[in-house]
């Protein structure tokens, strides 16, 4: 399996520019747009786990466009600063933003202010994906399954610290998830960045961590860590040998996932032609393939089926931000 999780390296082009498909003359809004390039804002560092996948996906957008796709990183406050950017530009339909669970879900809660509401300053395109988490163990720890690591921690509490990517991140609250769900005890670990938290736990510094499945399989697959679960609703594709945590009877079900989105005011002509665009971007075999080997698997949606996804994730999401008392000001 360890060809199956590479760990995701950044390109070194900073646009994407491919060729692509023309549009019909019969329809004079795709006829016209995208005449010029499009900038896409992602809220995360460059070369970061939401860069790499952000480009991946919007490369062959790009493609099927037959325009080029332009990157614009601005990092800052877990993503609020490039999101309330985008949220503030020209609704033309040159500037998209790239958004996840956590601009447009855990940050409203977490945080005093955003700086942009996820519902009223946005007009939904399209789902882009669905990223796994796995429940993994540092080796020492005696267990080899979900009940063998339950038991021990309920026959040590307190003992045991599981790391997380940073307060009010998807592996904190599917920390924070687990506690409540199993009834255990157990130290949460914030660190500033997953890499650094998946450091530590290697070393055995913390022995558990529920991450997301492109930072942890690899070290699985390496011997490094041991995997337990996976978090999804079904075991994943190419992972068929580990059970989900639900299987492992634990009541919890979690995943991150990520989106596009255009400025509130974008012509619906517009959103008409991005929709489909990155539907058949994920359709692509070797796209998907790509992605699922990564941990990730690809789910385009409708404009309304993404609104009411952000809206089911708001209610989910800050109920798990305030039920752990997590908060940034």
């Amino acid at each position: 399996m360890l060809s199956r999780w590479k760990r995701w390296q950044p390109g070194s082009a900073f646009c994407l520019l491919l060729a692509g498909l023309a549009f019909g003359t019969g329809d004079l809004a795709r006829a016209e747009y995208p005449d010029r390039p499009i900038r896409v804002i992602v809220p995360f560092p460059a070369g970061g786990g939401g860069d790499i996948l952000a480009r991946t996906v919007m490369g062959k957008v790009a493609e099927v466009l037959g325009q080029t796709i332009v990157i614009d990183n601005r990092a800052g406050a877990g993503g609020n600063i490039g999101t309330a950017a985008a949220a503030r530009a020209e609704p033309d339909g040159y500037t998209l933003a790239y958004g996840t669970n956590g601009t447009h879900a855990i940050n409203q809660t977490l945080y005093k202010s955003t700086g942009f509401d996820p519902l009223n300053d946005f007009e939904p395109i399209s789902r882009l994906t669905e990223i796994a988490l796995v429940l993994v163990v540092n080796p020492t720890v005696p267990a080899k399954s979900t009940s063998e690591l339950l038991a021990y921690l309920r026959a040590n509490p307190g003992k045991l610290n599981a790391a997380t990517a940073g307060n009010g991140t998807s592996s904190h609250l599917a920390g924070e998830m687990f506690k409540t769900a199993t009834g255990t005890d157990f130290l949460i670990v914030h660190y500033r960045g997953g890499a650094l938290a998946m450091t530590d736990l290697i070393s055995g510094q913390v022995q558990m961590m529920i991450e997301v499945m492109p930072n942890a399989m690899p070290q699985v697959e390496s011997g490094k860590l041991r995997a337990l679960a996976a978090s999804t609703q079904a075991r994943w594709p190419l992972a068929p040998e580990l059970p989900t945590l639900s299987e492992s009877g634990v009541v919890m079900t979690v995943s991150a996932w990520d989106a596009l989105f255009a400025p509130r005011g974008t012509a619906k002509e517009v959103v008409g032609v991005l929709n489909p665009a990155v539907g058949k971007a994920l359709q692509d075999p070797q796209l998907k393939q790509t992605l699922l080997a990564r941990g990730v698997r690809t789910t385009p949606s409708t404009p309304d089926e993404l609104r009411e996804h952000v809206a089911a994730e708001l209610k989910r999401w800050g109920a798990v931000v305030l039920a752990s008392g997590a908060k940034v000001d």
